[in-house]
């Protein structure tokens, strides 16, 4: 009996890359405001562009990691929210 790791690695890669979203969104909405998901959707569209072009495990990686980027749009304007909640600090060296 041969066994498949592929689902369980796509699970792990899904966990890392969602972890390791987090932290971005923050200190991008932190360091450029929310003007930046511009380059999330661009980032997000070339990255699901390029998974159709490779097979296999990468594939899917691609596109985990872009349709992160995609989510990240959502989350970096809610981070404005909770930014202006006071549930995170506000950079005070930002002009706008």
């Amino acid at each position: 009996m041969e066994l498949n790791f592929e689902g369980i690695l796509i699970g792990i890669a899904s966990l890392l890359i969602i972890g390791l979203f987090h932290p971005i969104v923050i200190k991008c909405e932190y360091y450029f405001s929310q003007r930046v998901w511009p380059l999330f959707l661009i980032a997000g569209l070339l990255l699901l562009a390029a998974a159709l072009f490779v097979q296999g495990l990468f594939s899917i990686l691609l596109a985990l990691v872009g349709v992160a980027c995609l989510w990240s749009i959502r989350e970096i304007k809610e981070q404005a929210q909770r930014v202006a909640k006071g549930w995170f600090p506000k950079n005070p060296n930002r002009k706008r």
